[in-house]
């Protein structure tokens, strides 16, 4: 493959956080920069619980789509002990709703209405499973005792191993995963079970956090682990593997909710994702396999159809700027003062530093 551009098959972003109000200006043109459609994390305030709310929340962000871009919002409800049957089969209607995500309790931003009890959402599984819709799971126990660090791998073998194996039909997204075991355990089920991985758990391992002091934008959930974990899931990511795609949980907080004596978890990447996913493609020797992993294995598990328009990427350096537009505050972007190199090759859309 020719080093100097890639063209790929216009992406899907299959984890994304718009936020909501003035935000979405920002947030909409930098997703629909890149990506043909995103299925949209529904953890707002209130989060997204109902159907009519989805609906409402998809017309907010259409709203902001720039003149002349095709794009696609992915709709999700937020689990909670009180979702019914009833409301999945409703979703399931409209034709707009993709996904239900659950989230336990406590385990990241806006997830105080999480699930607590999964006997009590047993009747939503249950026509999930029957309707095809996925589960999208934040893998992570939230008990106090836990080390932040083994939270993942301890919800897979006591709570998501159990679960795919009395849902034998419900398809399941192990969302955002960050260690080796989560990987293999993907491999390991069958056709129903995939994962998404972000570019920042690729990139980067725990240290980054403390390199030269505390790094607040480099904090998200899950949290980044070890180096060993890092490279498990750059293997996995560039393998071809089918049960593998992009889903970037680019997650932004405006710059001084991150900077500050507790600061929000969440880290901005939607400004560069498909560059960086690239650029790690390119350091794996792997950029033949970056056209499936970004374009093809999600929408295949969706069954949603591949895009067919194209978009091109060249090797063409750039510097990240330190801060970008974010509602009526800056977000500190993935990379800020740093350079990428690779970019996509449409300047006019690139976006404005503030």
């Amino acid at each position: 493959m020719a080093s100097h551009s890639i063209t790929l098959n216009l992406a899907d972003d299959f984890h994304h956080h718009f936020r909501d109000g003035e935000s979405l200006r920002n947030t909409v043109p930098y997703a629909s920069r890149m990506f043909k459609r995103a299925i949209v994390m529904p953890n707002l305030k209130p989060p997204i619980t109902t159907t009519e709310a989805a609906l409402e929340y998809r017309c907010r962000i259409l709203s902001h789509v720039p003149e002349g871009r095709d794009f696609m919002p992915l709709m999700t409800l937020y689990m909670t002990d009180h979702t019914s049957a009833d409301e999945i089969r409703k979703a399931h209607e409209t034709g707009f709703i993709f996904g239900v995500k659950l989230y336990p309790k406590g385990a990241t931003t806006n997830s105080q209405s999480g699930v607590t009890d999964f006997q009590k959402i047993e009747g939503a599984l249950e026509a999930m499973a029957e309707l095809q819709i996925p589960l999208l799971v934040h893998g992570e126990v939230t008990d106090v005792e836990t080390d932040v660090f083994d939270r993942e791998v301890l919800f897979i073998e006591n709570v998501l191993r159990p679960l795919v194996e009395k849902y034998p039909k419900l398809k399941v997204v192990v969302e955002h995963i960050t260690t080796k075991q989560a990987a293999e355990f993907v491999v390991g089920c069958g056709k129903n079970v995939a994962a998404t991985i972000t570019p920042q758990h690729l990139m980067y391992n725990r240290n980054e956090i403390f390199k030269g002091g505390v790094r607040p934008h480099l904090y998200c959930l899950p949290i980044l682990k070890r180096e060993e974990h890092r490279k498990a899931l750059v293997y996995h990511a560039t393998s071809g593997n089918p049960k593998f795609f992009l889903g970037t949980d680019s997650a932004p907080h405006s710059k001084e909710t991150k900077e500050n004596s507790c600061g929000c978890a969440g880290i901005f990447n939607g400004h560069a994702a498909l560059e960086l996913y690239a650029e790690i493609f390119d350091s794996a020797n792997a950029l033949e396999k970056l056209n499936s992993f970004c374009s093809e294995n999600g929408a295949d598990f969706y069954g949603l159809k591949r895009n067919k328009e194209i978009i091109t990427l060249i090797e063409s350096p750039w510097t990240v700027p330190e801060t970008l537009q974010f509602g009526n505050s800056v977000v500190v972007p993935l990379k800020a003062g740093e350079t990428i190199k690779w970019k996509i090759r449409d300047d006019d859309r690139k976006p404005i530093e503030k």
